[in-house]
């Protein structure tokens, strides 16, 4: 293709087909799935200036992709406008922070995963998205107990460079590459949807299929994280409605989902109510304590701005007001507010927890819808992925920085591909040509 200045494309023929391929996007993929799961231990090894370039590296690569694939990406009709609509929000509110240099830097990271999760929403089916993330689960979890067992069987000596405390051969706590055995626990929950996933659509065999599900059980129980044992109870009884779901016919599954969000509203009123009894079943007394008191003290400094925030930053910094001043009145540091809702209320306000929550309810449900309606159970992987980050924000804040915000974009973007009420209005006009259907983008 030559440009309407008539001269030839300065980029030969055949790097621009090798850039513009399926295998090059998917090898991106791959990278930049990688690449967010892995933060903590980049961090680990090469600090913020090391994770700053892998990701600025990886910027450079979307950009690539998006270009060399852009006959292939339906670019309008269906993009999730409440996403975009929080970005901006956590954009504006650096202005009346006072500390706006390390706000810009915040919006920043935050900006950078976004534009990565929406390369991959574009330019990757929803069955390629799971291979890749499976991929990249296996290879992290079999990496994080193979250092887990060199710390704590062969060496008997803690990582601290990795935060590896040694702790396997008790039986945990383990934290593997993921420096806390909560995010250890989450990683672990969100990998066991994606190997059954995997499994179900037989996209990998089943001697994988029993091995990748057996280490992320493992992996689970040994991180020996009071949250994620709950969490992990709250997926599975959504897992079971959804395959209730997929099974009635659709003619009552209106009615259906009507129940079962009755049944859901009673059952947080309930879990609540008996909230007490729950932490010491969990043995989680002194977790859950913690939690409380940091809560209290990030609620006191939401009155003060209730409306506008303090200004997004992310994750927190120690030497900063209002986290200084929290970490302070509870006597320990903490990076988040340990509640991803709370987080949002006390940086951007009741403007910006609306927007979030918006974002999290259009993400939500029409994810879910999906999965109970479409025939592939591949659909069925953003509804209980999207279940497991809501669920688990109320008790920790990855869903707003790094793998937590690069999972919410790209559930709620292919959600909303398939659900939007644009792409309805606009019809199935098409912006540009479809791949055809023995294409390996169409292949599943």
């Amino acid at each position: 293709m030559k440009p309407a200045n008539g001269r030839g494309s300065r980029v030969p023929p055949p790097l621009s087909s090798l850039l513009g391929s399926a295998p090059f996007a998917q090898a991106f993929t791959v990278c930049a799935i990688a690449a967010a799961f892995m933060v903590p231990l980049l961090r680990n090894l090469m600090g913020w200036p090391g994770v700053v370039g892998v990701l600025c590296t990886l910027l450079a690569l979307a950009v690539v992709v998006l270009i060399g694939r852009r006959h292939y990406i339906e670019w309008s009709g269906w993009w999730p406008l409440s996403i975009f609509a929080f970005v901006v929000w956590c954009a504006i509110s650096t202005l009346w922070s006072d500390y706006t240099g390390f706000g810009l830097v915040g919006v920043g990271y935050q900006v950078i995963v976004f534009i990565l999760a929406m390369t991959i929403a574009l330019s990757r089916d929803m069955i390629q998205i799971v291979r890749a993330t499976g991929g990249v689960l296996r290879a992290l979890l079999s990496l994080s107990l193979v250092l887990e067992m060199l710390s704590g069987i062969f060496f008997d000596i803690p990582f601290p460079f990795l935060s590896i405390e040694g702790n396997i051969a008790e039986g945990g706590p383990i934290q593997g590459i993921f420096v806390t055995r909560n995010l250890l626990g989450l990683v672990s929950v969100i990998a066991l949807i994606t190997f059954v996933i995997e499994w179900r659509t037989r996209s990998v065999d089943r001697p994988v299929a029993v091995f990748s599900m057996s280490l992320a059980v493992l992996c689970l129980l040994l991180s020996q994280s009071p949250v994620n044992q709950l969490l992990t109870l709250v997926v599975l009884v959504a897992t079971l409605a959804l395959v209730w779901l997929r099974k009635s016919p659709p003619e009552r599954r209106s009615l259906i989902q009507a129940g079962l969000l009755a049944v859901g509203m009673v059952g947080v009123i309930a879990i609540y109510i008996v909230r007490t009894r729950i932490i010491d079943w969990l043995n989680a007394g002194s977790e859950f304590g913690v939690r409380y008191r940091l809560w209290r003290a990030a609620w006191d400094f939401v009155k003060d701005n209730s409306i506008e925030g303090w200004g997004w930053l992310g994750a927190w910094r120690g030497d900063v007001f209002p986290y200084l001043g929290i970490n302070i009145q509870v006597a320990r540091h903490h990076s988040s507010a340990l509640n991803a809702y709370l987080d949002v209320y006390l940086q951007v306000g009741l403007v910006g927890i609306f927007l979030f929550l918006v974002l999290c309810v259009f993400a939500f449900l029409r994810s879910w819808t999906l999965a109970s309606n479409r025939r592939s159970v591949v659909y069925a992987w953003p509804a209980l992925v999207l279940v497991t980050l809501l669920a688990g924000s109320a008790a920790e804040s990855y869903i707003l920085t790094g793998v937590g915000w690069m999972l919410l974009v790209i559930c709620a973007a292919k959600a909303s591909q398939h659900m939007s009420w644009r792409e309805r209005i606009r019809g199935s006009r098409s912006t540009g040509p479809r791949a055809p259907e023995n294409h390996t983008d169409r292949m599943s």
